[in-house]
């Protein structure tokens, strides 16, 4: 399948970079399962920290816990990024919120007002409410306790104006909202310009102030509900911990801290 004209080229986004190491080498593909899949297997050949996939169209894009991430050609951004922190496996975890906390920021700078969800949703507001435009997925391999790398998967609903049945009462486009098409090569550099000083803050001197910002862009004090293997929690999302975990604060006043699970609004 040949490439046709895109505003995601290398030579169109490349030189948006202000960054010397994320996003180089950078490639296009017209066409793949899963920018995460393709991005692993490079890692699984030696390939350097830095490395950027991005696709027109996946065949086979997912999001969290193995769901579809609806992939159309042509409309959307779908890339992914790998990273080699040399950190315990049991710190890595705040790098989804980073991620958002930098995709917010790029979308900020393009006059949007992006509202994250725990752990990895990114949300406009829309006449019908709140509705997903994007979302983070990191994948990461390790060795013993230390990590070997890391992915991190960005799906960005940027141009699509029609979504499948299923997904039409809860996604929404940067398209969408603004009523013209918007850049994607624009989005993308933005992303990683905003994204690597987070990254190098997080290696120097941990999460914290990369944790501020998502917290800056965050939706708290809704009342909502986290399902977890011991059951259902009810409560108020009040903040992040250290490590990227939520706290949830009960009707009871204690503050529960959530690993792993889904935010639900009550």
């Amino acid at each position: 399948m040949s490439l046709p004209a895109s505003d995601l080229l290398p030579a169109v986004v490349l030189p948006r970079l202000a960054v010397n190491r994320l996003g180089r080498p950078y490639e296009l593909v017209p066409s793949c399962g899963s920018t995460n899949d393709e991005v692993a297997a490079r890692a699984l050949a030696s390939a350097e920290e830095g490395l950027l996939v991005a696709a027109e169209e996946q065949t086979g894009g997912r999001g969290r816990r193995g769901r579809d991430w609806h992939s159309p050609a042509g409309e959307n951004l779908y890339c992914s990024l790998l990273l080699r922190p040399a950190l315990p496996a049991r710190l890595a975890a705040p790098l989804t919120l980073l991620a958002g906390a930098a995709l917010a920021q790029a979308l900020a700078r393009l006059g949007f007002s992006p509202r994250l969800k725990w752990p990895n949703d990114v949300l406009l507001d829309t006449p019908d409410g709140l509705r997903k435009v994007a979302g983070i997925l990191t994948e990461m391999a390790s060795e013993g306790d230390r990590v070997r790398h890391i992915i991190v998967g960005v799906g960005v609903n940027v141009n699509t104006q029609d979504f499948p049945g299923p997904l039409a009462p809860i996604a929404t486009s940067l398209r969408l909202v603004r009523g013209v098409a918007v850049d994607r090569g624009a989005l993308l550099a933005g992303f990683l310009n905003a994204f690597a000083p987070v990254y190098d803050g997080f290696l120097a001197a941990g999460p914290g102030p990369g944790l501020a910002e998502w917290s800056r862009h965050a939706v708290l004090g809704q009342p909502c509900w986290v399902s977890r293997g011991t059951g259902r929690i009810e409560g108020t999302a009040v903040g992040v911990d250290g490590s990227g975990a939520l706290l949830l604060r009960t009707d009871h006043g204690d503050t529960v801290t959530v690993h792993a699970g889904e935010v639900n609004w009550l």
